[in-house]
């Protein structure tokens, strides 16, 4: 069993896609000739998306995400917080959280995509040794 994807529900892939290629630097894998499904590369796991239109179309009913009372985040882990906080932002995110120190040796910040999901910024966490 390996884990293959996460998908986000959207309303536009192609603009997700852009998103995330320009504030994370992700590159696009593939957008489906109808628009409604796309995938980045991120390693064994894809960062997917998929329209709100098809999921409906496929008897689903995707709810829209909240910042506010998230059910999930993804993580994006970098060296740079603050510079990938900043490209983030000039992409079109919202500031959530700005960079912070944590206790736990970790430094952390966190946008909402302009779709609304949660998605935190951090430095690797510092087990101990």
């Amino acid at each position: 069993m390996i884990f293959r994807y996460t998908i986000l529900y959207v309303d536009d892939v192609s603009s997700s896609l852009d998103f995330f290629e320009k504030a994370f630097r992700l590159e696009r894998g593939f957008l489906h000739e109808g628009g409604d499904y796309g995938e980045l590369v991120t390693g064994k796991t894809k960062l997917a998306f998929s329209s709100r239109a098809l999921m409906r179309e496929l008897g689903k009913s995707p709810a829209l995400p909240r910042p506010d009372a998230p059910t999930f985040e993804i993580a994006f882990e970098t060296d740079d917080v603050a510079g990938t906080l900043q490209r983030a932002l000039d992409a079109g995110a919202t500031l959530v959280q700005d960079v912070r120190d944590e206790s736990w040796e970790q430094t952390t910040s966190y946008v909402a995509d302009p779709n609304g999901y949660l998605i935190e910024i951090c430095t690797a966490v510092q087990l101990p040794g």
